[in-house]
């Protein structure tokens, strides 16, 4: 009976190891380019539509963050904006640039981006983020 029940412990944390991925946020900055989005350093002319951001050194890597997608949330303002926040609760956004050293942000989102989630007379705010 106790080898059944620790077999039963050990197939139950199996399948939540598999069904409960931790997720850990980041929090940053956030601050938004306007176009034209092209070239970027990643994809030279090619389109990638308007959910995109530039990378600052802090997640570049050196170019391996080209393509990576990120899950970003506005948290809050980091100026006398009050509520910057609002729209959608977050945005994904593919990397397909680089925002060079001087980035007033962890991650420059395009003008779209950010507006989905916060207001653009902000300019910049806290945000949480993490790869999807």
């Amino acid at each position: 009976m106790a080898k059944l029940s620790i077999l039963l412990c050990i197939a139950i944390a199996f399948m939540l190891s598999f069904t409960l991925r931790e997720v850990v946020a980041h929090t940053g900055t956030a601050t938004f380019y306007t176009p034209p989005y092209v070239p970027s350093a990643c994809n030279g002319y090619q389109k990638d539509g308007v959910m995109i951001a530039a990378a600052s050194d802090a997640i570049w890597d050196d170019g391996a963050a080209c393509g990576r997608k990120y899950k970003v949330k506005c948290t809050g303002a980091t100026n006398q904006s009050p509520h910057p926040c609002r729209g959608k609760k977050y945005v994904v956004v593919k990397v397909v640039d680089y925002c060079p050293s001087g980035c007033e942000g962890t991650i420059d989102l395009s003008q779209e981006a950010f507006a989905s989630i916060a207001d653009p007379d902000a300019g910049k705010i806290k945000i949480s983020f993490h790869q999807v």
